[in-house]
């Protein structure tokens, strides 16, 4: 049983995404404290997927977002339109000189490398994104008149604020009334839930929100924080053990949410931040599917890994409608997302198609 997608050629895109995207700040192979210069990208959680199927898999993609009126806002939204991700849907806000009403993100972030975990210090308080509320998007002219076959928000957009989180109930609610289908990833982070309610907040909103999610994107931790389910004996030293406590947790989930059509993961060993083991699994229809494995992977940026991850799933089941594929488009992609730098991937089709299929390393000429 697959899940019930629109046909493409009733929807003006394929894919929307809900979440704030901010200017990453990337110091290369050394570290925030002593850096002297910084490379700039645009990152986000839940944009990266748009941006994902855009760039490497030629889909219809839009974002809905908002900045400030000024030079890095509109330095954001030239990353963004360098991606090929519509920018109709950002609102923008008025400048107020110096940031004390409304600024931009900023997101410092260091790669890592072996033995030291790669770190992110993101600078986001007060930021146009998380002052988005309720009536600030008309999902019934996005889902209804114009179509989309599939929206995308998470649980990092969904901690920013009271009114995000009220924000992304009200568009996966009128998602699900028009028929699109809904993912949503967990991406649980303690530290942006700690001011608003902590643990008790943050199941608070996404177990509402998982009421109206079709495809649900996290690990066994996400699923432990985020909804408040638990696995005992997990031990993540060791993916066969992580693989069967995701196995028992969602089987415990789908029974509680019966809604969730689709649960999936990456399941990664990491030896050191440069090197990791990595695979997914998803479940549909009451059956497991494991991606192939891509062992002793080398890494050069594991961040946004799994949003690749989330989007290459995503490509599988708009393009497929398989969730064998789903998962080996989403393992693959992911893989090599984590092979370049920056929050977004830089893979090609028939890069990811030919990881897929075992392809190797050899040079290209």
């Amino acid at each position: 049983m697959s899940l019930t997608l629109k046909p493409a050629s009733s929807c003006h895109y394929d894919q929307i995404s809900l979440g704030e995207v901010m200017l990453r700040l990337d110091p290369g192979e050394t570290r925030v404290r002593t850096a002297r210069h910084f490379t700039a990208w645009e990152g986000g959680g839940e944009y990266n997927t748009s941006r994902g199927l855009r760039k490497c898999f030629n889909l219809r993609t839009a974002v809905c977002t908002a900045f400030v009126d000024n030079e890095v806002g509109h330095l954001i939204e030239d990353f963004i339109m360098q991606g090929g991700v519509a920018t109709d849907f950002i609102r923008w806000r008025e400048d107020d000189g110096i940031g004390r009403t409304v600024r931009n993100g900023l997101n410092f972030t260091e790669r890592g490398f072996g033995i030291r975990g790669a770190v992110g210090v993101p600078d986001r308080g007060n930021t146009a994104a998380s002052q988005l509320k309720p009536g600030d998007f008309d999902w019934d002219h996005l889902f209804g008149k114009l179509g989309v076959r599939w929206f995308h928000t998470g649980g990092i957009f969904a901690a920013l604020s009271e009114s995000t989180a009220a924000l992304a109930i009200e568009a996966v609610k009128a998602a699900q009334r028009h028929g699109t289908v809904v993912s949503y990833d967990l991406n649980y982070r303690p530290s942006l839930w700690k001011t608003i309610g902590g643990l008790k907040k943050a199941q608070e909103v996404n177990r509402e929100i998982a009421r109206y999610v079709d495809v649900m994107i996290g690990n066994e931790e996400d699923f432990t924080a985020s909804l408040g389910f638990e696995v005992k004996g997990a031990d993540h030293s060791l993916s066969h053990i992580e693989t069967e406590a995701f196995k028992a947790m969602i089987e415990t989930a789908v029974k509680e949410f019966p809604n969730f059509k689709v649960a999936a993961t990456t399941l990664r060993r990491v030896m050191t931040a440069t090197r990791n083991d990595w695979s997914a699994i998803l479940w549909h229809d009451g059956r497991f599917h494991e991606s192939r494995k891509y062992p002793d992977l080398e890494i050069l940026d594991r961040v946004g890994g799994g949003d690749s991850f989330a989007s290459g799933l995503q490509f599988g089941f708009l393009s497929k409608n398989d969730p064998q594929a789903a998962v080996e488009y989403g393992a693959a992609h992911g893989a090599f997302a984590s092979t370049t730098p920056g929050d977004t991937s830089m893979a090609t089709q028939k890069e990811v198609e030919k990881l897929m299929k075992g392809g190797g390393a050899r040079v290209v000429r």
